[in-house]
C-alpha cells in the first residue's frame, strides 16, 4: 500500500525473519500506519542513539513497546514509552515503520497479516533511565536493525 505522504526506502525480500515469501518495507511518513505493532523510541545525540538491552536477547536497541489492540496507531503506547524512558511527554515526531508484508499464514507469526508496523517516533528529549548511546555510523553494530535506515 502506498499513499501519498508515503515513501519506500529499503526492502528485503524474502526476508529471513518472515514466514516464506514475507517482505520487510522501511517507508518514511508523516503519519503513522495502521495496525502499528511495536513503537521504537528514537533519542539522538550527533551520531549516536539511545539504546537499552533488549528483554529477548540482551542485545542493544532502541527502546520498544508492543502496542495493544485498542492503540492502532501506537500513539498511546509511544506516549507512555517516551514519558517512561525521558521522564516528561516531550514532543514526539513520527519519522516512519518498518512493515512486514506476510501473505500466507504461518503458526508461528504472531504480528497482523497482510500488514504489521513497526514504528519509530523521534524526541528531542534526554533519557533519565540506564542505557548506552551508540554509534550509527559506518560499521555500527546496530546497522542489521530493521529500523536503522530511519534514524535520521
Amino acid at each position: 500500500m502506498t499513499t501519498d505522504d508515503e515513501t519506500v526506502i529499503h526492502v528485503t525480500p524474502d526476508a529471513a525473519w518472515l514466514p516464506r515469501h514475507g517482505r520487510a518495507e522501511v517507508i518514511r511518513r508523516r503519519t503513522p500506519p495502521r495496525p502499528m505493532s511495536v513503537v521504537r523510541l528514537l533519542l539522538r545525540h550527533d551520531d549516536r542513539v539511545f539504546c537499552v538491552p533488549r528483554h529477548e536477547d540482551g542485545r542493544l536497541d532502541l527502546p520498544h513497546r508492543i502496542v495493544g489492540a485498542d492503540d492502532p496507531c501506537g500513539e498511546i503506547a509511544i506516549a507512555d514509552l517516551a514519558e517512561q524512558v525521558t521522564g516528561c511527554r516531550a514532543p514526539l515526531t513520527f519519522t516512519g515503520a518498518v512493515r512486514n508484508v506476510v501473505d500466507s499464514p504461518h503458526a508461528d507469526y504472531p504480528w497482523p497479516m497482510p500488514h504489521a508496523h513497526f514504528g519509530v517516533w523521534a524526541s528531542e528529549a534526554s533519557p533519565v533511565v540506564e542505557g548506552s548511546w551508540v554509534g550509527v555510523g559506518e560499521g555500527s553494530v546496530l546497522r542489521e536493525r530493521h529500523w536503522f535506515p530511519l534514524r535520521g
